[in-house]
């Protein structure tokens, strides 16, 4: 029986169960790699949910951006409700990562700011692969980078049993020794708190509940959990495995082991420095390995310490470290999937981590900012992640020769949707006269209460082409790199919902943005081959017009290219078996429809907000009601995957907790 179920009122079309089938078969013969080719809007994601559903594995979704790894959390957390599923991405709302610049002696400090619950979530991640069979994880590349010992990290678990006989004192120093901190003032993730004879736990991946213990002498008399809001009790549990607050904690032993192996190395490397003359570098190795030395043996931990990870799990040099795919092999007598989507860019991105990464830490290794040791703490190198014991499916409308030829063949179609929509129309203008022609062409769009995209090479091009419609009167707005998450999750809302008719982009209008409202995708200057103009980048950009039945596409250009008559031959030949389809069966074509995300600006919160204006003169008990209620807010946004606003009002409470 599978332990995976679906909950979807839809049933696979013809075309999703003969690429269900054949993927499944494929994979139960033993084929490690595999390829669906799917086209835009043809139901990939239903398609991979039924894959997981009969192939009865965990698996491992991955994909090369946090917006898109959101929008597949959101959706295998629809199709799976009772099962496992998690959410793997990096923990950082801003990241500086540590550099040195030799030439103007410039060192820059890694800075970074860690968003709670991204870091609850990757450990919650990390729990439930050690304690569950039935887990989906969807990653970002974040899943390539080294983790800890998940060996250690299991042996850091304290498992606890209502009757059993534990020494309270013993349980508190495990939890010091897990990475808990006691906190009787204010209570948080990752501490505990003692009354008495009752042990409040919050475990570090729980989101609003947390853990009471309540002993009896030295037996465990009741375990229950409880609301951390309004301490409410909500279940009793007769046995909880709790895990360690970071997957980097190791044990009293193996921490003492890490520490000689360092204080060895820092040796020899400060001799080898003092030979060569550098006096300096050896200098500021010598001063920052011994403070984190110092960090470590008195609290387990440092800043920085997943450089020294290399000492921490006891592998040799060179060796590949561990990351998400050893918890994945602890399961399931290691038989687990990974599903690459969006392979065409995602691959290449795996293939570039490790080059970028290296040279960074050479130049600090060089200069004494850090040991050696440091460059095995790394991504995993493309033919280490590509030769894991999982099997492998990669999922891409316009997949690349690198996954063709890893997958021998075993390449399976998906190209027919189940709105019955086609390929868009094509056509093919002089780019002498593109505004003006484009102009008359959005008119009659807008007319029909239909959006435009518009595709141009530069951010200047972009912005001066919003100006010079907006003084002809249509509504259009821009979109590029220099516009945050969250005013563009807001203008992509606002097309949607017809605040405005046209948005102008350059490379932001490819993958993963789901727009049936778009009936008319124009390509300025399609001929300038290059990166945005290659076969890929033009079939993923037609494809966004695949989502309504009036889909046309407008190519601007005085030639046609390689890459302009490939796209088209491809989208051609792919609307004619689209067409013959319908035409057998009877189908007739409709527009794909698609709820409108929620906004990720931060409403008027009313009368909490209001009252947060005058805070300074308010009494501490009513402060602490702000705080609990805005704390309410920010789980709940959470939850509901809006980490933007989940970090400010996090902000906010930061500040009311200063006064």
């Amino acid at each position: 029986m599978s332990k995976f179920e679906i909950s979807s009122k839809f049933s696979p079309s013809p075309d999703q169960a003969r690429a269900i089938e054949n993927i499944v078969k494929s994979i139960k013969s033993g084929n490690k790699y595999n390829t669906l080719l799917g086209v835009t809007g043809s139901g990939k994601t239903f398609t991979m949910a039924n894959v997981i559903r009969q192939l009865n594995m965990p698996t491992l979704i991955m994909t090369h951006n946090k917006s898109l790894a959101a929008q597949l959390y959101s959706e295998f957390k629809g199709f799976f409700p009772s099962n496992h599923v998690e959410y793997f991405i990096s923990y950082y709302d801003y990241y500086q990562p540590e550099a040195y610049i030799p030439r103007s002696d410039l060192y820059i400090e890694k800075d970074s700011s860690v968003n709670e619950e991204l870091e609850r979530m990757r450990l919650s991640a990390t729990a439930s692969l050690l304690s569950f069979n039935d887990v989906i994880c969807v990653a970002s590349v974040s899943a390539n980078y080294g983790l800890g010992n998940p060996s250690e990290y299991q042996g850091m678990v304290a498992y606890l049993n209502v009757g059993e006989r534990l020494n309270q004192r013993n349980l508190l120093t495990k939890l010091v020794d897990m990475g808990y901190k006691r906190n009787d003032a204010y209570f948080d993730r990752g501490d505990f708190r003692v009354n008495g004879d009752v042990v409040d736990i919050y475990p570090a991946y729980y989101n609003d509940e947390a853990l009471r213990i309540e002993f009896f002498g030295d037996e465990i008399e009741a375990m229950y959990h409880f609301d951390v809001l309004d301490n409410k009790k909500l279940k009793d549990v007769g046995k909880f495995t709790l895990y360690a607050t970071s997957q980097f904690i190791v044990g009293a032993d193996r921490l003492k082991v890490a520490i000689k192996d360092i204080e060895k190395e820092l040796d020899e490397r400060l001799a080898e420095f003092n030979a060569a003359g550098k006096l300096v570098e050896a200098q500021r190795l010598k001063q920052r390995v011994e403070f984190d030395l110092e960090m470590m043996s008195s609290t387990g931990m440092c800043k920085g310490i997943e450089n020294y990870a290399r000492h921490l799990t006891g592998q040799k040099p060179g060796e590949t470290p561990y990351s998400m795919f050893d918890y994945f092999e602890l399961l399931n007598s290691g038989e687990y999937l990974v599903i690459v989507d969006e392979s065409h860019v995602s691959l290449p991105q795996f293939r570039g981590m490790y080059a970028g990464d290296r040279s960074r830490k050479e130049v600090l290794v060089e200069y004494g900012f850090r040991l050696p040791s440091a460059l095995d703490n790394r991504p995993l190198k493309f033919d280490e992640f590509i030769n894991k014991k999982a099997k492998f499916l990669f999922v891409s409308a316009t997949p690349n020769e690198l996954e063709l030829g890893l997958s021998k063949g075993h390449v399976y179609e998906q190209i027919l949707r189940p709105t019955g929509l086609l390929d868009p129309l094509i056509e093919i203008k002089d780019s002498d006269n593109q505004v003006e022609i484009l102009f008359d062409e959005a008119k009659k769009v807008i007319e029909r209460n239909e959006r435009v995209l518009v595709t141009v090479l530069t951010k200047k091009m972009a912005e001066e082409l919003s100006r010079y419609y907006t003084e002809l009167g249509v509504k259009v707005k821009y979109m590029h790199s220099d516009i945050d998450a969250i005013e563009r999750n807001e203008i992509i809302r606002g097309l949607r919902g017809g605040d405005f008719d046209m948005l102008i982009g350059i490379n932001l209008l490819r993958e993963g943005l789901d727009l049936p409202e778009v009936s008319l995708i124009a390509i300025m200057d399609a001929d300038k081959e290059g990166f945005l103009r290659s076969t890929t980048s033009l079939i993923q950009t037609m494809g966004r017009a695949a989502r309504n039945v009036n889909g046309r596409v407008l190519m601007f250009a005085k030639k046609v290219t390689k890459s302009m008559q490939e796209a088209m031959d491809t989208t051609n030949a792919r609307r004619k078996l689209q067409d013959e389809y319908n035409k057998a069966h009877d189908i007739t074509p409709r527009s794909a429809s698609r709820n409108i995300e929620e906004s990720l600006h931060i409403e008027d919160e009313g009368e909490t907000y209001r009252k947060a204006k005058n805070l300074e003169k308010m009494p501490a008990t009513e402060r602490a009601k702000i705080v609990k209620e805005l704390r309410k807010q920010m789980l709940e946004a959470a939850a509901q995957l809006e980490f933007e606003k989940a970090a400010a009002l996090r902000d906010e409470i930061a500040k009311i907790r200063k006064l």
